[in-house]
């Protein structure tokens, strides 16, 4: 649906359900909300680095859930400190998560997955 929405910069934005695309990395500098009901679906493909900035939030609204959304990154995700994020992680390489950070989701990386006194929360069904 989405190809290089905002050259990778997606901070500030409010995403509607679907399917996001980019060849690049993507960088979430500051809060983004992703608003939909409860049965729509994010799907974020992204070919290099995730990163989320110090304490910036990934935002719910309009009843969207966690665990209808799904970021494969061929990357790294790199989580700030005390940020918070939404949806399950599908990493290639590693997933980092800031000290103090939290996570309504899950967290899935072939090499490795990184904590630092975090709290993950497995999305409510």
């Amino acid at each position: 649906d989405y190809t290089e929405l905002g050259a990778g910069e997606i901070g500030g934005m409010t995403l509607a359900p679907g399917l996001y695309k980019w060849g690049t990395g993507v960088m979430i500098s500051t809060d983004v909300t992703l608003a939909g009901g409860p049965n729509d679906v994010w799907i974020f493909q992204i070919a290099k680095d995730v990163t989320q900035a110090n304490g910036i939030r990934i935002n719910l609204s309009g009843g969207a859930l966690a665990k209808n959304i799904f970021w494969q990154t061929f990357g790294q995700l790199m989580i700030g400190t005390t940020a918070h994020f939404e949806g399950v992680a599908l990493v290639q390489t590693a997933i980092v998560v800031g000290t103090g950070a939290t996570v309504n989701g899950r967290l899935l990386a072939q090499t490795a997955v990184t904590l630092d006194q975090n709290t993950v929360t497995e999305p409510a069904l």
